[in-house]
This record gives structure tokens, C-alpha cells and sequence, in this order.
């Protein structure tokens, strides 16, 4: 894997995580839903990546 994809997966996952937050404190049921899924898509690719690493070794 390269490190541009851990860069860019590890921003999706902060950047949800910052959504998530932004809708506790405004109260946006909408968008805390949306940075939960940005989240999990991003440790979805993670894993998918960790998967290939693996089979690489």
C-alpha cells in the first residue's frame, strides 16, 4: 500500500469524524450520520488495503 492511500484514507476517517462532531454540537442528526459513514468507508478501504498488503508478504 502506498503511502499516499494511508495519507487519504486516515484524512476521509479524521474528516468524519469532524462531520460527526459538527452534527452533535449543531444538533444535525444529518450530518453526524454522514461523518459516521465517511468513517466507516475509509476503514473499509483500510481494510482492504491491509488484505492486499497481506497476500503481497
Amino acid at each position: 500500500m502506498g503511502g499516499s492511500d494511508k495519507i487519504e484514507n486516515k484524512g476521509e476517517e479524521l474528516g468524519g469524524k469532524a462531520k460527526e462532531a459538527a452534527g452533535k454540537a449543531t444538533d444535525d442528526e444529518r450530518l453526524e450520520a454522514e461523518g459516521r459513514n465517511d468513517q466507516a468507508k475509509a476503514n473499509l478501504k483500510q481494510a482492504g488495503e491491509n488484505v492486499k498488503d497481506a497476500f503481497r508478504s
